[in-house]
């Protein structure tokens, strides 16, 4: 076994050698900082676990999972081509492969072409309901990191785009999107400004000196308060979620860590510190897991 690992992992060390822009495709696409794979998957195995009530089956399990992991990387690459002129005048950004000169924009343009060919094509398996709202979420996600040049609140265009996942496994799996599909979709948009907030503090300083725009600029001295009301409302429409489906004690047991969660952000963003606010966005991948699997119990025992 551990010589079997042994050479694993001397094929990958000389596919690096042979290939040494692969390193920097990588950090194009976040692939080493799962965080926005991990927010935008939750809520999406959210809605496939609801629609299916319980597992959907391997095929849709993947093409979400998959299609997540493809759509994220996409966007990670947009995002890039649009902030290349800011990201060198940034701290957390100013390494970035497109302001390091280690990839050029031509390349990350091929790359973008080819991750989104993938993403279409997992994405035709399902159904012309679906692949409307993924040719949606694609605009969507196309538009939004030039948003910050022109309004106070890009991560409300944010919310929209990590919701998309939701309308589309309910089409996905039944060809409807029924109304717990539109409180899921509430619930994420709230959450998704919450915690893109959270984020928009590490950078608030710079963003002010570049002259871009965020909620976090904009809620100012009202932040905490404002993130506080955005994550109550998260975890209000959540329990009308519960409600509605009649979902038992381990969706709320889930829902209940999620909040002890939250609470602890709260306390990691007290002082406004970058690298409190920073942990603070990183720590929602446990409020969405802490969900998920109250889901997946939930279905398991019924």
């Amino acid at each position: 076994m551990h010589s079997a690992i042994l050479s694993i992992k001397q094929f990958a060390a000389s596919l690096l050698i042979r290939h040494p822009k692969i390193p920097f495709l990588i950090a194009l696409t976040r692939l080493d900082r799962p965080i926005g794979i991990y927010l935008l998957l939750w809520p999406t195995l959210w809605a496939l676990w609801m629609a299916a009530e319980g597992f959907a089956g391997w095929h849709l399990f993947l093409v979400f999972t998959l299609g997540t992991v493809l759509t994220r990387s996409a966007g990670c690459i947009i995002n890039d081509i649009a902030d290349r002129n800011f990201d060198g005048q940034v701290k957390r950004t100013r390494g970035r492969p497109l302001v390091s000169g280690d990839l050029v924009v031509q390349e990350a343009f091929v790359f973008l072409g080819a991750i989104t060919f993938c993403a279409f094509i997992l994405v035709l398996s399902t159904n012309i309901y679906t692949v409307g709202i993924a040719f949606f979420g694609a605009a969507i996600s196309a538009i939004y990191p030039f948003m910050k040049r022109y309004t106070y609140l890009p991560q409300v265009i944010l919310g929209v785009a990590f919701s998309c996942g939701i309308p589309m496994a309910f089409t996905a799996t039944h060809g409807s999107i029924p109304q717990v599909a539109w409180l899921l979709i509430i619930a994420n948009l709230v959450w998704t400004v919450a915690y893109d907030t959270q984020y928009a503090m590490v950078d608030r300083d710079d963003d002010i000196r570049l002259g871009l725009k965020s909620s976090a600029i904009l809620f100012a001295e009202l932040d905490r308060l404002a993130i506080g009301i955005l994550q109550v409302t998260f975890l209000g429409t959540l329990f009308l979620v519960g409600r509605s489906e009649q979902l038992t004690w381990p969706f709320y047991i889930g829902l209940l860590i999620a909040s002890g969660f939250i609470v602890y952000q709260q306390f990691l963003i007290r002082n406004r510190e970058r690298e409190g606010c920073f942990n603070a966005f990183l720590n929602n991948h446990l409020v969405g897991l802490s969900i998920f699997l109250g889901l997946f119990v939930h279905y398991l025992l019924i």
